[in-house]
């Protein structure tokens, strides 16, 4: 009996261990045929997720190997066969998997550090280095889709001047609206990666810094939309940044919202859900918007766990939500021939 459960909590393990595989970037991207004019940026993207795919301590994984030899062993132990105990294993990977993604990270930093001040360098140390990584991804996204929707917007001022046919330049625009929805499933499975080892930070932050997470989402709160009428055409920006390219446009007399965003930009949102950005000098009302939450670049004191903690917290909510406007551009009018 215990010869054939060792058998099982070594299949067990292999699973888990198994679960953590990475595919190849040929199975991610797809092979390099040279007809990709943002391949280049794609790739980027795709390295670095690299990252995230590891754990940050082997929490989840040791978690779930413990949980499995805790159920199965209760199940033994009761008296049971067979069957019940292999099912009791399940149930404990199951269970030891979900404590391990949660927690595990937070124990294996407490059995490392010798004194609390130790441990709070060394989760200081981590979320340095996880904010930099996640800085990274951001600059990847944001390159990878000025070339999407940059491109874009070069088809249809070629289609406009005449320069490109119409069935061509339609043509060359669902190709590219496909591309960049592969390119947004890509960014969503690195954004799940981000989340999921955000998870294992926020248990340790809640620990060591409790309430950071609730002071931070106050202050996004804060930050609320306000409805507004446009009163002349304003085109309407992939980012906060002059450089990147239009993804839409409003017209005067068109109902929006806004919130104001950074670098003397407001988001805007149009009753359709196309979300971009303008200047807030374009409209009025932005000068009575409530102050943005600028935490993803305030400055942390090095060792700061609070200070890290919200930054992190903060730059996950970014990549979010800039994964999530890029994807309802996609499908929306973002590769339509008759946006401007």
């Amino acid at each position: 009996m215990m010869k054939r459960y060792r058998r099982t909590v070594a299949v067990l393990t292999s699973a888990v261990m198994l679960s953590a595989c990475v595919s190849t970037r040929a199975g991610r991207i797809g092979a390099d045929d040279g007809s990709d004019a943002c391949r280049a940026q794609l790739v980027a993207l795709d390295s670095t997720g690299n990252f995230f795919a590891e754990d940050i301590i082997q929490g989840a994984a040791v978690g779930a190997v413990s949980g499995a030899l805790l159920g199965g062993l209760i199940a033994a132990a009761s008296g049971q066969r067979g069957s019940n105990v292999l099912a009791g294993a399940g149930i404990g990977a199951l269970a030891g998997g979900a404590v391990g993604a949660a927690s595990g990270y937070y124990v294996a930093r407490q059995r490392q550090s010798t004194d609390q001040a130790s441990l709070n360098r060394a989760i200081a140390g981590d979320l340095a280095l996880e904010n930099q990584q996640i800085d990274r991804t951001q600059l990847a996204f944001n390159q990878l889709m000025d070339c999407r929707f940059g491109t874009a917007q070069r088809i249809r001022a070629d289609a406009a001047s005449g320069r490109l046919a119409r069935p061509q330049a339609e043509a060359q625009l669902a190709n590219l609206r496909a591309r960049t929805q592969a390119d947004i499933q890509l960014a969503q499975t690195i954004n799940g990666q981000i989340t999921q080892r955000g998870t294992e930070f926020d248990t340790a932050i809640e620990s060591v810094a409790p309430g950071t997470k609730d002071q931070v989402l106050a202050g996004a709160r804060v930050s609320r939309a306000v409805p507004v009428q446009a009163r002349a055409t304003v085109p309407l920006k992939l980012r906060p940044d002059p450089s990147a390219p239009n993804v839409a446009q409003i017209n005067p007399s068109e109902q929006v919202t806004l919130q104001r965003a950074s670098g003397g930009y407001a988001l805007v949102e149009t009753a359709s859900g196309v979300r971009g950005y303008a200047p807030a000098s374009a409209f009025p009302e932005a000068r009575n918007l409530p102050q943005a939450s600028n935490l993803q670049n305030a400055s942390a004191t090095e060792g700061d766990v609070r200070s890290l903690a919200a930054t992190n917290i903060a730059r996950r909510d970014n990549f979010t939500e800039s994964v999530s406007n890029a994807e309802r551009l996609a499908q929306g009018q973002g590769f339509e021939l008759a946006t401007s």
